[in-house]
């Protein structure tokens, strides 16, 4: 009696799974810098080429490592907002592949979350 080998997996199509193609890499840094005016943030270039922006209220914080964040591992962009004394602030990170794109995206977001006072 002869028994049909069976393939491991599952057979299925291309179509069936809705295969995507997904955004990866780094991408360009300056569509995060584009989003800062010099009326309203204070950019400094340090001596490792990482950048780092504040609002001139000094509430606000952006740090681009492209080469990572000294001490951790791998963190290649940082955002920070100060709380007040009666709200907490908070802070996000991204490695350093993230797109430049996602970034630009969150730091939208934060800044129009913003208002003057």
């Amino acid at each position: 009696m002869a028994v049909a080998p069976v393939s491991p997996g599952f057979s299925t199509t291309v179509k069936a799974l809705r295969l995507r193609e997904w955004q990866l890499g780094p991408g360009q840094p300056t569509l995060v810098m584009d989003l800062f005016s010099s009326e309203d943030f204070h950019l400094i270039v340090d001596d490792r080429a990482d950048v780092h922006v504040s609002s001139k209220d000094g509430r606000f914080y952006l740090g681009w490592f492209p080469l990572g964040r000294p001490g951790t591992n791998g963190e290649g962009w940082r955002i920070a907002v100060t709380g007040t004394a009666k709200v907490p602030g908070y802070s996000l990170s991204f490695d350093t592949e993230t797109p430049a794109e996602i970034v630009a995206a969150t730091v939208t977001r934060v800044l129009e979350t913003s208002r003057r006072v």
